[in-house]
């Protein structure tokens, strides 16, 4: 049975407002570590300029950048599960502010491109992502889903905000300059902010139990029979080997629009502006997708989330093979970001519900990884099979493949969270 609306006497307790601000908090400072994750793309024809490299030498520096993000990200997920989260925050800020300071007054592309992959991605951009998405579970008990969305939506107003900042900048006093004041702006916004975070969370342990009266949620009590020490009757290790092999197929059907969009409407005539506006409309419905996936997700758990994100990605993606026309293209693009915004958040919530909460943010930072590698391996895979067939409907084909694989290793775990809850005598669920 599906929850049903709580009574005044069983209504479920109300997360701290402290939890709310620190929660506004992380927004503002995802977003701000997230302009080194989209300035690169900016500046790409600058740096093709200026270094006077091809167009493929000058699209290293955003490579190295998603390689060194995701290898921070477990990084600075250790960090934060050892330290506290404040220890990767300051050190994300020193990070980004001294990787585009030194990536401005870089004298060769390969400068550039080890301020950006080091100091940018290592350093800066992922100890804005999986730290603060792990801290942000340790607060939230019964809204945590929609925490979890909201925290992650950061990350996609990052792209939606930076880029035309930037890019007026760029055109105002020039990449350099703008790279300089990047440095230091993130350097005078983000400490000040590093400081609401001096607070420890303040129990790390499973959801409480209800007083006599109130109803649990279903999926709460599913995750809480479920071992630490065996998580869905597997070892952590399976369970994460598990989570980060459906991550990477994910994302890899997840970037074939995202990533070739633009080019793909090129190929069918409507140019490339088309294209970029199709793209902003993805990541814009994906903000709103990542609201709604985490009001769900805290009615049905994470894993029912992640297959229900699957599945209706997987739609979109049938539906781009019969969409060749401009209004039917911009239907589908919008109804894709609706559809997959919520998938990696998700995994975030599954980590949460069954992993022990003091290696949260190495779990984390672990399937953040995974997913960032699904979609730097995505893009490259989509190009090459276009390169190899001349259409990009081989590409889709592709992308619905991977999602398959995604989706029958959601169904396989959900299948033994349910078969574990049915010999802990729990209720079914729909």
């Amino acid at each position: 049975m599906m929850d049903t609306a709580f009574a005044d006497d069983t209504a479920p307790p109300r997360e701290p407002p402290y939890a709310w601000l620190r929660l506004c908090v992380s927004v503002m400072l995802m977003t701000l570590g997230g302009a080194g994750m989209y300035s690169v793309t900016v500046v790409l024809p600058q740096i093709q300029a200026e270094f006077a490299v091809s167009r493929s030498d000058a699209s290293l520096p955003y490579t190295l950048t998603m390689l060194g993000f995701g290898l921070g990200g477990i990084l600075m997920g250790r960090l934060s599960d050892r330290y506290g989260v404040l220890a990767p925050i300051v050190t994300g800020t020193l990070g980004i502010s001294l990787g585009f300071i030194w990536a401005g007054s870089a004298s060769s592309l390969l400068q550039f491109s080890l301020a950006q992959a080091l100091f940018i991605g290592m350093l800066g951009t992922s100890a804005t992502l999986a730290p603060l998405v792990a801290d942000t579970s340790q607060w939230f008990t019964w809204r945590r889903g929609i925490a979890l969305g909201i925290c992650m939506s950061g990350n996609y107003l990052a792209g939606a905000v930076w880029p035309p900042i930037m890019q007026y900048f760029i055109d105002s006093v020039g990449w350099r300059h703008t790279y300089i004041g990047m440095g230091l702006f993130c350097l005078a916004s983000m400490l000040p902010l590093a400081l609401v975070y001096r607070r420890r969370p303040p129990a790390l342990a499973p959801a409480p139990a209800p007083r006599t009266g109130r109803r649990e949620r279903p999926y709460i009590l599913e995750s809480r029979q479920s071992d630490p020490a065996r998580p869905l009757g597997l070892s952590p290790g399976a369970l994460l080997v598990l989570l980060c092999i459906a991550g990477v197929a994910c994302c890899v059907a997840m970037s074939m629009p995202q990533v070739h969009i633009v080019a793909y409407c090129g190929d069918l005539g409507f140019g490339a502006a088309r294209g970029a506006q199709m793209l902003s409309l993805m990541l814009g419905m994906g903000i709103a997708s990542r609201l709604l996936s985490g009001w769900i997700a805290d009615h049905i758990g994470g894993l029912r989330t992640l297959l229900l994100g699957g599945l209706l990605q997987g739609l979109a993606l049938l539906m781009f093979l019969g969409a060749d026309g401009l209004v039917s293209l911009y239907v589908v693009s919008a109804l894709f970001g609706l559809f997959q915004g919520g998938i990696v958040p998700a995994y975030a919530l599954i980590v949460r519900e069954y992993f022990a909460p003091g290696v949260a943010g190495a779990r984390v930072g672990t399937v953040l990884m995974a997913t960032l590698f699904g979609m730097a391996l995505g893009g490259w895979m989509s190009g090459a099979i276009y390169d190899l067939s001349g259409s990009y409907r081989a590409a889709f084909m592709n992308g619905i493949a991977w999602n398959m694989l995604n989706l029958s290793i959601v169904g396989f775990l959900l299948y033994r969270a349910r078969r574990g809850a049915k010999a802990a005598g729990l209720p079914a669920r729909a």
